[in-house]
């Protein structure tokens, strides 16, 4: 598999059909994505795919999913107890290697806007991907579900989806697209039929109603038993024992308890251990001291020594080693890189936070728009030793080739201007970002948006250097005087 992966977990409006269902998964089955799980509920009238993929293949895989949801599934005729507004009724994408959770918004954005283009059903961007701060949370956006939301979106501003026009598919009604953390589906069936207690606990338990935070819980029957199905959206914060515990004492008021669990969907190995370490009570616990653990610590070559070092150390050796790429031109594009990350960095660890609401909707602007500038610089740090390549094979050629050489060569140092360019550009409106954020952001992470400012500066510095030396080369005057006149705008203070 690729090392950089995403996860998308679709949850479809569809849990009794097996036809139905299969025609799903064989829509999204495309090269590069692979199918991790599928969970059926006839209860809840749904059914949850897992896949996992690169970034480009996972999000077509997404978009058929959707497509072909709007063509099988009708929500007129759709019931059961899980809330819904679409066929598709929400896609999360969720970072796994490679990527954060601000690339996973990013083809939340594009993948959301695709959607409606090919399929017409509207989008309603959540969680990490949401523009708007009220869209974050996932029940605010299904308030009143298919039924309800189909009259409300006609006549009520504020619930105009993201991507597509005020009123909902006829049949396939809309879709919920977003970004998160590995969330964890975690069902704790009491032993009672009264579905009136398990609304009880699950009120206790939730974040919503004055409980644990990163929880949200909701009580339901299901196969004749009382159910509290829960969502730990970040497992970390709030442990998946921590929950089952809570139920537990909260059952016990009523006079009832757990009777059995379940896990829809997967759950991530950290939470196990999370939860092995709370029941079993185990002084001084670490994840090494799982066998298997410490066998890919020594086999695979993931050992403590190193850390952050062992993935920085490949690009710096790269450079040091006496070859003309990578250079100058791609440590510019690493530096803004870096610059983008610690800017965005401070800009998500204030958003949220209740000192900083009055400027969340600008804090999530930022964050979209550094995310797309990190990847933009990410890519410039091969695609400036790809540039410089070129020239070579241009000036190699050109000993062969001598009355098309002159134009290979003019041809490739254009490239090779173009590219720490568009670095040198980026990397400015790194800069411009990241001193916009100093007052609406924790002030105690002034240093580091220095930090990443300096490092954007440098980008700009370095990248320009290289525009500089390939212009010396160019015989396009035309060129050459567009060029230096957005340089000359770059350097404007």
């Amino acid at each position: 598999m690729s090392s950089s992966l995403v996860q998308c977990v679709p949850n479809f409006s569809e849990g009794r059909d097996k036809i139905k269902v299969d025609a799903l998964v064989e829509a999204m089955t495309v090269p590069g994505v692979y199918l991790l799980d599928r969970e059926m509920d006839s209860d809840h009238n749904r059914c949850v795919i897992t896949l996992v993929g690169d970034r480009e293949s996972i999000a077509e895989a997404a978009i058929r999913g959707v497509v072909r949801a709007a063509e099988l599934i009708d929500l007129n005729h759709h019931q059961g107890a899980h809330p819904r507004i679409g066929a598709a009724d929400v896609v999360p994408f969720i970072p796994i290697d490679g990527v954060t959770l601000e690339d996973c918004a990013a083809i939340a954005r594009r993948v959301g806007e695709e959607i409606w283009r090919r399929c017409r059903v509207p989008v309603y961007l959540y969680e990490a991907a949401a523009a708007h701060p009220d869209r974050q949370n996932l029940e605010n956006i299904r308030r009143g579900q298919y039924e309800g939301l189909k009259e409300d979106v006609q006549t009520n501003p504020s619930r105009k989806p993201d991507f597509g026009e005020a009123r909902l598919h006829a049949t396939a009604g809309a879709t919920v697209v977003g970004a998160r953390k590995a969330l964890i589906a975690y069902n704790v069936f009491l032993n009672t039929k009264d579905v009136e207690i398990a609304k009880k606990v699950a009120k206790a338990v939730r974040q919503s109603s004055g409980g644990f935070r990163y929880v949200k819980a909701a009580g339901f029957e299901v196969r004749g038993m009382a159910q509290v199905s829960m969502n730990l959206t970040d497992f970390e914060q709030t442990p998946v024992a921590r929950g089952i515990e809570f139920v537990k004492r909260e059952a016990a008021r009523y006079g009832v308890a757990p009777l059995s669990s379940e896990i829809v969907g997967l759950i991530p190995k950290k939470a196990l251990e999370q939860a092995a370490e709370w029941f079993l009570q185990v002084e001084n616990f670490d994840s090494s001291l799982i066998l298997e653990n410490r066998l890919a610590a020594v086999t695979g070559g993931k050992t403590a020594i190193g850390g952050l070092r062992a993935g920085a150390e490949p690009f710096i050796e790269q450079l040091a080693a006496p070859t003309a790429t990578p250079g100058g031109g791609s440590a510019s594009a690493a530096a803004g890189a870096m610059g983008a990350a610690l800017a965005h960095m401070v800009a998500a660890m204030s958003r949220g936070k209740k000192a900083y609401v009055q400027h969340e909707q600008r804090l999530s602007e930022a964050l979209a728009r550094l995310a797309t500038l990190r990847e933009a610089l990410k890519h410039g740090i091969d695609a400036d030793s790809e540039s410089y390549n070129h020239v070579m094979a241009a000036y190699r050629q050109a000993k062969t080739d001598v009355q098309g050489g002159p134009a290979l060569i003019e041809a490739g140092l254009k490239r090779a201007t173009l590219v720490p360019l568009e670095i040198a550009g980026h990397a400015d409106e790194v800069i411009r970002i990241a001193e916009s954020l100093r007052p609406v952001t924790n002030p105690n992470m002034a240093s580091d948006l220095t930090v990443g400012v300096a490092l954007a500066e440098a980008a700009r510095k370095g990248a320009l250097s290289n525009v500089e030396i390939n212009l010396a080369l160019i015989q396009d005057a035309s060129f050459v005087a567009d060029v230096r006149s957005k340089v000359g705008a770059l350097l404007k203070p």
